[in-house]
């Protein structure tokens, strides 16, 4: 893997700051999307500490466009459980009892898995579900993207070494073989990733610092699964914090609202 250019990947001191930096640029992503020729915004999440980050930031963010701009957002996940949406470990759960219920952007815009069904029929479920949000579109193209990554280098629910590393046809896979619990979940596969407008990688604390020094430094013969998100005509962006960052020594922004 190449170093990105410094100016893709951003510093800030503290994950508090980050949060308000990420919401902010999701707000301004929006607004552009928004004054376009589609007249729409389109925005991936993820689950784990996105979700408190995301909640605690955006919708004050948001607010200044109004509800009729939030009117015009889509909203998918680029992965999910399958688990209830009551369980506490439902992605789209979090966000409908932390964010979605201060966003008023239409319950029929948010576009989630159906969770009675058995994980393949999920996976297809949600995949058609994503082509007929993204109609014209051969591969479901989201204005934005952000995803976590794992001390492993996971990212979505694409594992080290899974063969789903390899999916190139299919949209959305199951996977039944999670070696992080819940077993059984749905993602987006990296034909997906590798086609959104913007990427954003958010990562903080130590924990992350050597996984981040391998794909943002090292030149694998076998690429970690976030190292294999390069998106094909979009940007690609790193949001750490300074815990995160702290074994780079490729160039990077530093930034302080301090």
């Amino acid at each position: 893997m190449a170093a990105p250019a410094s100016d893709l990947i951003s510093v800030f001191s503290s994950p508090q700051e980050l949060g308000a930096s990420l919401a902010q640029l999701v707000a301004q992503r929006a607004a552009c999307c928004l004054a376009g020729a589609r007249a729409r915004f389109a925005l991936g999440l993820s689950g784990g500490s996105l979700v408190s980050m995301l909640a605690r930031e955006l919708p004050a963010a948001a607010a200044p466009a109004g509800p009729a701009s939030l009117a015009r957002w889509t909203v998918g996940f680029c992965d999910e459980r399958l688990v209830p949406f009551e369980h506490a470990e439902s992605t789209y759960g979090l966000y409908r009892t932390h964010l979605l219920s201060r966003l008023p952007i239409p319950d029929s815009q948010v576009i989630t898995i159906n969770p009675q069904l058995p994980v393949e029929e999920a996976a297809e479920d949600y995949a058609k579900k994503l082509r007929q949000a993204f109609q014209g579109d051969s591969v479901p193209v989201f204005d934005l993207l952000i995803l976590g990554v794992g001390p492993d280098g996971h990212t979505c629910s694409l594992f080290p070494d899974h063969p789903l590393l390899q999916e190139r046809e299919k949209i959305v896979a199951p996977i039944s073989d999670s070696p992080k619990p819940p077993p059984q979940r749905v993602t987006l596969t990296l034909p997906v990733l590798n086609a959104a407008r913007t990427v954003i990688f958010v990562a903080t604390g130590e924990g992350k610092a050597a996984v981040l020094k391998r794909i943002l430094e090292d030149k694998e013969e076998n690429p970690l699964p976030a190292a294999l998100v390069q998106p094909h005509t979009g940007k690609l962006c790193w949001f750490l914090d300074e815990a995160a960052a702290g074994l780079l020594t490729v160039p990077f922004e530093k930034h302080s609202t301090l």
